[in-house]
């Protein structure tokens, strides 16, 4: 079954999600948990660390200026689920405004890190992130929680959970659970071109991530 920007969109709807064995491999499997990760968009936890970071560290946010270069970095590891054809079918979303990336730029302008993923309706999906420096997913993860909530979203996917999102804020729930979050948020009209701006007006004074919950 060809792996098209119409079937992903059907399947995470549904949500279930397609993963390769490896970056080489042709086969895909499809995956629905029984445990689900989300990460509450109420519920981002940054710690002093970060903010000192993120207030120290010179750091410049975009989004969607550098996706297939996000894509690259997120696959560039010795174990990957992100084979050619998911990556081709991400870069058919891209292309349609349906899959975005928001990208974390060191002080040399060079890629420090990202992530990426779907959105559709008020869910987005988030695929996978990278980072090149210290710090720099944990911050392309913080960025995208503010773009989310400044577009009015209501869910963010992060499929499977894992104890570098639970640092972050992520929760694991039920399969019934998630799916009735997802309905409910495919029902709500996010603003994604507000979501989804290129660049980040409030980085300089901080305004944007004002919502995010600090923690020590």
């Amino acid at each position: 079954m060809e792996l098209t920007p119409d079937l992903i969109l059907r399947a995470y709807a549904a949500g279930i999600f397609p993963m390769a064995e490896t970056a080489d491999s042709d086969v895909l499997h499809w995956f629905r948990p029984a445990r689900r990760g989300v990460l509450p968009l109420d519920g981002f936890h940054a710690a002093r660390s970060l903010r000192r970071s993120w207030r120290r560290g010179g750091w410049r946010f975009s989004c969607d200026t550098a996706f297939d270069a996000v894509l690259a970095g997120c696959a560039d590891r010795p174990e990957t689920w992100i084979n050619a054809e998911i990556a081709g079918a991400f870069g058919e979303l891209h292309a349609l405004g349906l899959a975005h990336s928001v990208e974390v730029w060191a002080p040399d302008d060079t890629l420090a890190g990202g992530v990426y993923g779907l959105a559709l309706q008020g869910a987005f999906f988030a695929e996978s992130m990278f980072s090149r420096r210290t710090d720099a997913s944990k911050l392309a993860v913080a960025e995208l929680v503010a773009r989310l909530r400044r577009g009015g979203f209501v869910l963010m996917d992060t499929q499977y959970p894992n104890p570098h999102l639970a640092r972050l804020g992520g929760i694991a729930i039920s399969r019934a659970s998630y799916e009735r979050r997802l309905q409910a948020a495919l029902s709500v009209e996010a603003d994604h071109g507000r979501a989804f701006a290129r660049s980040n007006p409030h980085a300089a004074n901080g305004a944007y991530w004002q919502p995010i919950t600090q923690t020590s």
